[in-house]
């Protein structure tokens, strides 16, 4: 690296002020803890195969061994978080399993900071709702087989981020994609649950091939596929992504909008709700959807340096903030209260994702920290709803704050953690994001960033409209179902108040200046992580995003709320009794119906059109029967052409068989059959002349022998 370039390097300027060791002077190892670290990966997958193989015959039918592999990783999870808090740990073991040329393929796992987070959410996230799963899918036709997908669901996800390298980074990549392609058409028996997996799977696919073009560009420039072993290179200047660098890291960040469902390639996370609320919850708040977030987190050091990654950085800053507002209004006009859900989660990573951008490394993982208890919290919720009006409809709800009190009060924590109300969760992380947004933007104006700032409290308010709407229509005014609501039964509720005290509590283990517990934790790597740190919270921008929230909520109240009859209005406009039995055909419960804005929320902004009309239908269509035709007429030629043959030679065999081979025994037989005949005549069975015969034979027989 030339020595002008190297001064650009803020890393680089900041291991020459402190030295190499400067952020690490207190790491350790891990010892043991961190060497058999191998096994937070191996044993759920190890496990997803043994219910597989044997999970019919278990006690629980699967659901008991899957339990006990994620209550492993939990607990190991929970001890390395730990042990990282209080001495840091920064390890990282492989195995080399072959070679390329010079490259060597090795297998392993890395223990630092980013991983441990990603240990413990994937542990205890996961563990709460397998707790919950068990009685959500009681009664499941296919019960075993969910749970032996979900395990390998999990075990991905942590091959993911326990991955020191490409290879086993994309391999952990695809098993989270190939289990919940199945996970997602796990009713397969509904034609629109294969559509979903179906659009999930292919809009992915075409999203992983970016991924692997930039990390073959990227790892041919450093030489190496290791992720350590590429920023020690950059940091030497022994790489050539001065020159490749833009384009390996926009490929490997377009990747990551596939996995974590960034506009435009967010159209099938929505429909993913097709799969059981369990899968949605989980693949929301720790895994899938979250993998993008983290590449973007592992590979940080390289997108902070312009002299590499180039203006990556602000392209991923204008990509995450259209999300983060663009999601959010589309959660404004959905019935479906698990699609509501959803747009809120791409809204969430759209923070996540601009904060990484923008430069806030702490702030973008301590709200993926913070929304993974409230977002499983809120999933976990609109499942027990589901569960008891069997509907997802809110539209068929209403008013069940009477029946559901648990429910109720618990998606009301994850409510107010999700929208930023202080002290819950939310509100600190959110903040911090917003905080930093503003830093970085009076610090270096550019418009990115401060497009960003804008959005991200547009986006705030827009949060607390469609949540203050949610709520409302849900758990207030007059129940519009048929089925009578219950509350959910007891294992299902205790994960819920279990995910209720880390949505209330997780925000206060990062408060700036006092705690600061996450980031300690985050930025516990083997390369320092150079970002700005908040001495204090920032009161003016509190000052100012808390009324906007406030201000959202009281809107979304008024319009929604059970003093307002704008929801009990009739298709033609009309007022409707709700307590008439017809109500269910003339209720319509929408939001208020914005010209030109509305038609295009409803529409989904005609993106979901294209995708299906210009890649979903043709390949399922067309390009589907020319693939069978293909199959059919080219690939089916030779086994075809083989039979043929091999019919033919049977044809000739069998003329042989019959002509000459049955034709000399034929003739053998007929020999015999003549020769028998001959002697039966000659010898007519007189017992008296075959004595005689023989004692004339004996008796000639002597004379020869003693003549000779």
């Amino acid at each position: 690296m030339p020595a002008a370039v190297a001064q650009l390097s803020r890393v680089a300027v900041f291991l020459q002020e402190h030295g190499d060791s400067a952020e690490l002077a207190q790491a350790g190892d891990g010892g043991g803890l961190a060497a058999y670290a191998w096994l937070i990966p191996v044993v759920p997958m190890v496990v997803a195969f043994l219910i597989l193989f044997f999970g019919k015959y278990s006690p629980w039918k699967g659901w008991g061994m899957a339990t006990a592999a994620l209550g492993f990783v939990a607990v190991y999870g929970t001890v390395l978080a730990v042990a990282n808090l209080r001495d840091g740990i920064v390890a990282e073991f492989s195995v080399n399993v072959g070679d390329i040329g010079t490259f060597a393929i090795e297998w392993g796992w890395v223990v630092d900071g980013l991983s441990i987070l990603m240990f413990f959410l994937v542990g205890v996230v996961g563990l709460l709702v397998f707790v919950y799963a068990n009685a959500y899918m009681k009664g499941d036709a296919r019960y075993t087989w969910f749970f032996a997908s979900f395990t390998l669901f999990a075990g991905g996800m942590l091959v993911l981020v326990s991955a020191p390298n490409f290879i086993q980074l994309i391999v952990g990549w695809e098993l989270v994609g190939v289990s919940s392609y199945l996970l997602i058409g796990h009713y397969w028996e509904d034609m629109d649950n294969i559509d979903a997996a179906n659009k999930a799977f292919m809009t992915n696919k075409v999203a992983d091939a970016a991924l692997f073009i930039g990390a073959i560009i990227m790892s041919l420039s450093a030489g190496s596929f290791q992720f350590s072993e590429i920023f020690t290179r950059m940091i030497e200047g022994q790489t050539t992504l001065g020159q490749f660098g833009f384009w390996a890291g926009l490929a490997i960040f377009i990747g990551a909008m596939g996995k974590s469902a960034q506009f435009p390639f967010h159209v099938w996370l929505p429909d993913a709700m097709a799969g059981p609320t369990p899968v949605s919850a989980l693949m929301h708040a720790a895994t899938m959807v979250t993998a993008g977030v983290y590449l973007i987190a592992r590979l940080f050091p390289f997108y902070q340096l312009p002299e590499f990654s180039g203006s990556v950085s602000t392209i991923i800053v204008i990509i995450g903030a259209i999300t983060l507002l663009s999601m959010g209004l589309l959660a404004i006009v959905q019935d479906d209260i698990k699609r509501v859900l959803a747009y809120s989660t791409v809204s969430q990573l759209g923070y996540m994702v601009a904060a990484l951008g923008v430069g806030a490394y702490t702030a973008g993982l301590f709200h993926l920290f913070t929304h993974a208890f409230f977002k499983a919290l809120l999933f976990l919720g609109a499942g027990s709803i589901i569960h008891a009006v069997h509907s997802n409809n809110m539209s068929d709800m209403g008013g069940l704050r009477k029946y559901m009190p648990a429910t109720f009060w618990t998606f009301l924590v994850g409510t107010a953690a999700l929208v930023g109300i202080f002290p819950f969760a939310g509100f600190w992380s959110k903040d911090e994001i917003i905080s930093s947004a503003f830093f970085n933007a009076t610090n270096n104006p550019e418009f990115a960033v401060w497009f960003m700032v804008v959005l991200s409290i547009l986006g705030a308010f827009i949060t607390a409209f469609y949540m203050a709407r949610v709520v409302s229509l849900t758990f207030f005014g007059t129940y519009l179902g048929d089925a009578k609501p219950h509350e959910s039964p007891a294992v299902m509720v205790v994960p819920m108040v279990a995910l209720a005290v880390g949505a209330a509590t997780a925000g206060l283990l990062n408060i700036p200046g006092l705690t600061e517990v996450v980031t300690d934790w985050v930025t516990t790597r083997a390369f320092p992580i150079v970002e700005h740190h908040f001495a204090q919270p920032e009161y003016f921008l509190i000052a100012i995003v808390t009324p906007v929230v406030l201000l959202g909520l009281f809107i979304g109240w008024r319009l929604f709320g059970p003093s307002s009859e704008l929801h009990y209005t009739g298709t033609g406009g009309e007022a409707v009794d709700v307590s008439a039995p017809q109500r269910k055909v003339a209720v319509e419960r929408d939001t208020f119906r914005i010209p030109v804005l509305y038609p295009v929320l409803e529409n989904k902004y005609y993106i979901d059109d294209l995708y299906m009309n210009g890649l979903v239908r043709p390949t399922m269509g067309p390009i589907a029967d020319a693939t069978l035709w293909v199959d059919m007429n080219v690939v089916d030629a030779v086994p075809n052409l083989g039979a043929g043959v091999a019919r033919y030679a049977a044809a000739a065999v069998a003329v042989i068989d019959d002509n000459a081979v049955d034709g000399f025994y034929n003739v053998t037989g007929a020999t015999t059959g003549a020769t028998g005949s001959f002697l039966r005549q000659l010898f007519p069975g007189r017992v008296q002349q075959y004595v005689a015969l023989s004692f004339a034979g004996v008796v000639i027989f002597a004379a020869l022998f003693v003549i000779f």
